[in-house]
């Protein structure tokens, strides 16, 4: 007698994409930073509401990760990203550019749905 009954095959899993990478030139900019004068804290990235749009990314400087805090670490450098954060980040880059007139860290990230006219805030 054949056994007829089917065992349903695992589902295949899907790679998660990453919470957060760096570029080389924001991991550079973190290094020289973490070296010099904030040598011994961490980079904590979080969204406020804030802006025409109604969120912004916030960075501040902290001494250790709180227990609310995803640890990220891409390129040998280490930032931390606010649990709260999280789903509004998935996937995103962060870069560091230098303009004639203003160098700073951006963000490029796929959730955005849209960003106000003067780049400060972006919603999703």
């Amino acid at each position: 007698m054949m056994d007829t009954s089917t065992t349903p095959k695992p589902a295949r899993k899907r790679e998660l994409p990453k919470l957060m990478t760096l570029t080389e030139a924001a991991a550079t900019r973190l290094r020289d930073l973490y070296a010099k004068g904030e040598h011994g804290k961490l980079l904590r990235i979080g969204i406020n509401t804030k802006g025409c749009s109604g969120l912004s990314y916030d960075m501040s400087w902290t001494d250790a990760p709180a227990a609310t805090d995803e640890v990220v670490t891409d390129r040998d450098v280490t930032v931390l990203v606010d649990r709260k954060a999280s789903l509004f980040l998935i996937g995103t880059v962060m870069d560091y550019e230098v303009k004639p007139l203003q160098a700073g860290f951006s963000f490029i990230n796929p959730n955005e749905k849209a960003r106000c006219g003067c780049g400060e805030s972006f919603s999703v």
